[in-house]
């Protein structure tokens, strides 16, 4: 009897060409949209990261350093004030009590609800240490001085705060990075085992971004606030860049005011000096203001090292103030040390200029010296050699040079010409300037 046979086995499903090319292609799909979706989830992180550090930590920085400005003003004016009893200078005081306030306002919209507390507190037992001193109290000028100490303490303490809140920013955002990085690396490598081609134009390009991003962040927080990412504008990979530089722009700011600039005046040292000098010498036409103090030394030998830092504080407001009310916002001011000044702007703003500056000193130095000495004319003294002279007050000499392109290739030429001229200068008596034009005669 025969057995009966087992049906044949039926054949294996198979796809279609078509089928795997839709396969294919979805599965890119899906593989191209979660590469998508990472990358500008991360970038997006990274953008409100930038954002909020333009938007919060930025401006909290500012108001602390205006804040610091303004108290060692107020300071100022309360010394003045316990010396001269003259309300001209409790006025300033409270001018300058007004701008306090006002960055104390933002800077509560910032957070740290118990510094920020904390400096209230302690600016308001200032107020009222400076209120009895304007009330003829004289022995509160210590008690002011202990209390402001207290609050550049407070100041300094949050400052670094905001340093270090800003620091863990940064690297949060590079961790963002990396891993964002991670994910479009193993998304697209996947997508591209199925369609190199579709997928290696995209791969590239956001890789590409990527990488520089996080090579400017590293730079940046390497200190290297110069560093160009090469990010062309258009997109949000070109709009982060942006907010990279306009971040690292503020950050190499604040960093040169903090480290470059005269504790004295406030002023720009000799880095950014140079640096100003060097930009102008490529971009053509300027006029450099090279503004020294005649007989310094005398005075401060006679009144002391206090009144002579007073006069020099004096000095770089008086060409601040004479800058920024005769010239444009482009102009520079900086203090080289000691009674040196610099000044750069347009040349044809330099006359008007020297003059404002040479009228307002010769206004104020007077008032520094004691009635006998306005009444001589100057000082009696010991000059540098030890011998025995009259010293006329105090006078400014100002040397300008009017730089056409190509004059000068290095600050260094510049500097060497203007400091003859200078030495030209002094040599006439009272407060004068003189400018030189290389391709015009001296006037």
């Amino acid at each position: 009897m025969q057995q009966a046979s087992s049906p044949p086995p039926r054949p294996t499903a198979r796809l279609t060409l078509l089928q795997k090319l839709i396969i294919g292609y979805a599965t890119l799909t899906l593989f191209i949209l979660a590469a998508l979706f990472f990358s500008a989830d991360g970038l997006y992180s990274l953008k409100k990261t930038a954002q909020a550090i333009a938007t919060s930590h930025l401006p909290a920085m500012n108001s602390l350093t205006d804040m610091r400005n303004s108290l060692i003003d107020q300071e100022g004016y309360a010394g003045k004030y316990a010396i001269f009893k003259s309300s001209e200078f409790r006025d300033l005081f409270r001018q300058r009590e007004k701008d306090f306030l006002a960055k104390l306002t933002l800077l509560e919209k910032t957070g740290q609800q118990e510094e920020v507390a904390k400096l209230e507190t302690l600016y308001a037992a200032y107020r009222q240490a400076a209120e009895r001193l304007f009330a003829s109290d004289s022995g509160e000028t210590s008690r002011l001085s202990g209390k402001a100490a207290q609050i550049f303490t407070t100041l300094d303490s949050i400052y670094t705060a905001q340093q270090r809140d800003l620091q863990g920013k940064l690297e949060a955002a590079n961790r963002q990075e990396r891993i964002s990085l991670l994910w479009i690396l193993g998304l697209s490598l996947s997508g591209l085992l199925l369609a190199i081609a579709v997928a290696v134009a995209f791969t590239f390009q956001t890789f590409s971004a990527v990488r520089k991003l996080q090579r400017a962040t590293h730079r940046i927080a390497a200190g290297d606030f110069s560093y160009q990412p090469q990010i062309p504008p258009g997109d949000e990979l070109g709009d982060l860049a942006e907010d990279f530089l306009r971040m690292a722009a503020r950050l190499k700011e604040l960093e040169q005011i903090s480290l470059d600039a005269s504790p004295l005046t406030r002023l720009p040292g000799n880095i950014a000096i140079e640096r100003e000098i060097e930009k102008r010498l490529r971009q053509g036409k300027f006029a450099l203001c090279y503004a020294d103090l005649d007989n310094f030394k005398s005075f401060a030998d006679r009144y002391g090292y206090a009144k002579g830092s007073e006069l020099i504080r004096l000095t770089g407001e008086i060409i601040s103030e004479a800058v920024k009310a005769c010239t444009d916002s482009n102009a520079f001011v900086g203090h080289i040390g000691g009674d040196d000044f610099v000044m750069v702007l347009s040349d044809d703003s330099a006359v008007q200029v020297c003059e404002s500056v040479i009228k307002e000193f010769d206004a104020e130095v007077v008032k520094h010296y004691t009635p006998e000495d306005q009444a001589r004319g100057g000082i009696e003294g010991p000059d540098r050699y030890g011998v025995q002279r009259f010293f006329p007050l105090m006078t400014i000499s100002i040397a300008v040079i009017v730089h056409e392109a190509g004059e000068f290739l290095t600050s260094v030429e510049l500097a060497r010409a203007a400091a003859e001229i200078k030495d030209y200068t002094k040599e006439k008596p009272g407060s004068n300037y003189l400018i030189s034009r290389r391709r015009e005669p001296r006037c």
